[in-house]
C-alpha cells in the first residue's frame, strides 16, 4: 500500500508539472480577439514527421469575423523556408504566381526562424489585415483582406493541400466570413 502511495504522489506531481510547462499564455489573443474560443485544432504531418500543431480560433462567437491561426513548431525552420513554402501553398490554391511570390518575399522580411516549441500566430482583423506574432510578440502587420485571405486560405481555402487539418481546424463550424462560403 505504500508503494502505491509512492507511485501515486509521483504521479500527481508529474501531471502538475506537466501541465504547468505546457501551458500557454494567450492573452495577446484575448487582447485581440475578446475573448478567443478554440474553433478547432489538429496538426500537419509531411511524411510521418510531425511539422507543426495548429490551432483555430474565433473572436467570442463561431461566427465572428476576426480569427486566429496559432502554429506550434514541432521541427525547426528558417523565416525564409515558411515564406517560401507559403508562397507555394498560396499558388497551389489559385493564387497568381507573382502576387504570390510578391507575397513570399514580404514575408520572408520578417518571420523569424523557429525552433521545435516555439509558435508563430497570425490575427486577422477586418479592415486592419494580418497581425503576426513570434512566441506572442508582434512581429508585423500586413493589410488587406487579399493578402489575408491568400495567407488564412493555405488552412482554410477548400482546396488546402491539407484537407484533414483544414476539417480538424474548422470542426463543425463554418469558415470564417472573410472565404465567402456557403456552409
Amino acid at each position: 500500500m505504500k508503494t502505491f502511495k509512492v507511485i501515486a504522489v509521483i504521479y500527481l506531481v508529474f501531471c502538475a508539472f506537466g501541465q504547468i510547462s505546457f501551458a500557454r499564455n494567450l492573452t495577446y489573443l484575448d487582447s485581440v480577439l475578446n475573448p478567443a474560443k478554440l474553433q478547432g485544432a489538429g496538426k500537419l504531418t509531411w511524411w510521418g514527421f510531425h511539422i507543426y500543431d495548429a490551432s483555430f480560433y474565433r473572436a467570442g462567437t463561431l461566427t465572428s469575423p476576426e480569427f486566429a491561426l496559432d502554429l506550434r513548431y514541432q521541427k525547426s525552420f528558417s523565416g525564409a523556408s515558411i515564406a517560401n513554402s507559403s508562397a507555394d501553398e498560396m499558388k497551389r490554391i489559385g493564387v497568381p504566381d507573382t502576387q504570390a511570390a510578391m507575397w513570399g518575399k514580404e514575408l520572408a522580411g520578417f518571420l523569424p526562424d523557429v525552433e521545435s516549441g516555439q509558435t508563430l500566430t497570425a490575427i486577422y482583423i477586418p479592415k486592419q489585415g494580418t497581425v503576426f506574432y513570434h512566441d506572442g510578440k508582434r512581429i508585423a502587420q500586413i493589410p488587406g483582406a487579399d493578402f489575408s485571405k491568400a495567407f488564412f486560405g493555405i488552412w482554410l481555402d477548400p482546396k488546402t493541400s491539407a484537407p484533414k487539418l483544414r476539417a480538424e481546424l474548422l470542426g463543425k463550424s463554418c469558415p470564417p466570413p472573410l472565404f465567402n462560403e456557403a456552409c
